[in-house]
């Protein structure tokens, strides 16, 4: 979602677009918000709202007040309280939308019970800091060995070092309760650190690890979207959608959470369509729904003894016949409320220029009879040119020859090309 030339440097700022995570296009980070209020002047009676907000690894967030009145900035790198020692977090916002996020998340808004923030990240922290971040994928490989060892029925999805490398934090996912008391004394052992367990949902491992949905963008969960509602399938019936359970699962094997994004308009549209278990008595059947659009507003019924046929009803009819089979009145059939659909006369196809060809720009090749044709030509030629060589045995040219046309041997003066005899 950010920049393409986006990335972090060794110091943990990001890089490439050189506005340290203040960019317009607020995608450097995780479940970002655009501070519009960067521009704006407080009145002059109103104080600042002295509470920071700050990301760690993968979008976690937490509030901190700002009690030694540091001039912090969105993107700084900042030491902050943890228990034990200290965490380093990057600032993503400042000022009176940090009261606004405190509101969304319901956490009260008392800036003395919030942890404090120390100072300003130090080269030496920092340094510290990007030393125990390179070594999380190590770690996190030689855990799920361990837990794999022990015959836990537990996935580490996430391991997250503090940033002065006095405790870790392992987030794991499960489906029963784990007994993992033996586990977290062999990673005291291994590790040498303090050891922190964290079971997350499937959801909440999905919105920590990102990726690409089958929309072509990043997780809703890892962006934008903070509250995880419950997804039914009857979502998914409401909107006419088949219940393919490879196509209705994100990535974290539940129901996708954008099944509910345009379920209440679907809910709005269905109130002017009859029930689909609803039966139309007419005098030659009864007719079940087989089919139903809802953006065109249209029902297709077939009587119970052809299911072939279908007849094209809108809803408005629909509700009609509904309303006459109330009334114990039975219209004739449903071919008197069919819709006939016009025809339209389409334009007959025409490649003229040949554009939608993919051989088009392709080198023809030689068919096989027009290489035995010229063969054959080659043949014939030859064969002509050996018979012009040849001395012709005519019989008329020999009776047409005359005694004193005869050219005599030994005379200089020959004509090689003698004039035609005159006609007496």
């Amino acid at each position: 979602m950010g920049c393409t030339s986006c990335a972090t440097g060794a110091d943990g700022q990001p890089k490439g677009c050189k506005n340290n995570g203040t960019c317009g296009t607020d995608g450097c980070n995780k479940l970002t918000v655009f501070d519009w209020l960067s521009n704006m002047q407080l009145p002059a009676n109103m104080e600042p709202f002295n509470a920071v907000e700050v990301r760690f690894k993968n979008g976690r967030k937490e509030f901190f007040q700002n009690s030694e009145n540091l001039t912090l900035s969105i993107g700084d790198t900042i030491a902050t309280e943890a228990s034990p020692g200290h965490d380093i977090g990057m600032v993503t916002l400042t000022g009176e939308l940090v009261r606004v996020q405190m509101k969304k998340k319901k956490i009260p808004l008392k800036i003395d019970a919030l942890p404090k923030i120390y100072r300003k990240a130090s080269q030496k922290d920092i340094d510290i800091w990007q030393g125990v971040r390179d070594k999380e994928a190590d770690v996190q490989k030689r855990s799920r060995e361990i837990a794999i060892r022990h015959g836990l029925q537990m996935k580490i999805s996430d391991v997250e070092f503090q940033g002065d490398a006095s405790k870790v934090i392992f987030y794991y996912t499960a489906e029963e309760r784990v007994d993992f008391r033996e586990l977290i004394k062999e990673f005291a052992r291994t590790f040498n650190t303090r050891i922190e367990m964290k079971q997350v949902g499937f959801r909440q491992e999905a919105a920590r690890l990102g990726g690409i949905g089958s929309c072509g963008r990043e997780l809703c969960c890892s962006t934008w979207l903070t509250d995880f509602r419950s997804v039914n399938t009857s979502a998914a019936r409401y909107q006419q959608l088949s219940l393919n359970p490879q196509k209705l699962a994100g990535q974290c094997g539940k129901l996708k959470c954008c099944l509910n994004y345009e379920l209440d308009t679907y809910l709005e549209a269905l109130e002017t369509f009859p029930s689909t278990e609803t039966k139309l008595q007419t005098e030659k059947g009864n007719a079940t729904c087989q089919k139903i659009d809802i953006f065109k507003g249209l029902l297709w019924y077939a009587y119970e003894k052809e299911f072939m046929n279908w007849h094209e009803l809108t809803a408005e009819k629909a509700n009609e016949i509904i309303a006459l089979n109330k009334k114990g009145e039975k219209p004739l059939a449903l071919e008197e409320y069919t819709i006939e659909a016009p025809k339209t006369e389409k334009e007959p196809f025409s490649n003229v220029v040949g554009q939608d060809s993919l051989t088009r720009f392709d080198q023809p090749k030689q068919k096989g009879k027009k290489r035995r044709n010229k063969s054959r030509n080659k043949n014939k030629g030859t064969v002509e040119a050996t018979a012009g060589n040849a001395p012709k045995n005519n019989p008329r040219n020999k009776s047409s020859k005359k005694p004193g046309n005869k050219s005599r041997k030994g005379s200089g003066n020959q004509n090689r090309n003698p004039k035609p005899p005159k006609n007496e």
